[in-house]
C-alpha cells in the first residue's frame, strides 16, 4: 500500500491527475495497528514477548512458572482490565458519532478504534490461560494432570 501510494503520487504528478489519497496513508497505519494489537495475545501465547532475563534463566522451571504467575496476576491482568476500562468510553464515543478522519479522503476511524479494547480482551483471555498454566506448573499440578491423562 505504501509503495503503491508513492508510485501513484509520482505518476499523478507526471500525468497531471491525482492518483494518491490520504486513505492509502491511513490504511497503512490501520494495518500496522491491526497487526501490532492483534499480535499481543499471540505473542504472549507463544512466549515471544520481551522479557528482561537477569535472574529468570537461572531459576528452576517451577520457580520460573511462579514468577510468571505472580507477574501475570499482579501486572498483566490488572493492566488489561485497566486498558479495557479506559478505552471503552473513547471507543463508544467514536462509534456514537461514526467518527471519520479529519483529512480529506480519509477513512472511518470508529472501526479501528474498536480494536483497542478488543485486543485487550484477547490479551486478558490469554493471560487467564497463561495464569492457569503457570499455576499448574508452579504447584506441580501439570505433571499430575499429564500422568492422569
Amino acid at each position: 500500500i505504501g509503495a503503491f501510494n508513492a508510485v501513484a503520487r509520482y505518476l499523478g504528478r507526471f500525468t497531471g491527475t491525482n492518483l494518491s489519497s490520504n486513505a492509502y496513508i491511513e490504511m497503512q497505519w490501520y494495518l500496522f495497528s491491526i497487526v501490532f494489537l492483534a499480535a499481543g495475545a499471540w505473542a504472549l501465547q507463544q512466549d515471544a514477548h520481551v522479557r528482561v532475563d537477569v535472574l529468570f534463566g537461572r531459576l528452576s522451571p517451577k520457580r520460573q512458572a511462579l514468577v510468571n504467575l505472580v507477574g501475570t496476576l499482579i501486572f498483566l491482568l490488572p493492566f488489561c482490565v485497566l486498558m479495557i476500562w479506559v478505552s471503552w468510553s473513547y471507543v463508544e464515543n467514536s462509534w456514537s458519532i461514526r467518527e471519520v478522519s479529519p483529512d480529506p479522503g480519509g477513512l472511518p476511524r470508529y472501526p479501528i478504534k474498536f480494536l483497542i479494547p478488543f485486543a485487550f480482551v484477547l490479551m486478558l483471555l490469554q493471560a487467564i490461560s497463561q495464569a492457569i498454566k503457570h499455576a499448574a506448573e508452579a504447584f506441580g499440578l501439570a505433571s499430575e494432570t499429564a500422568e492422569a491423562a
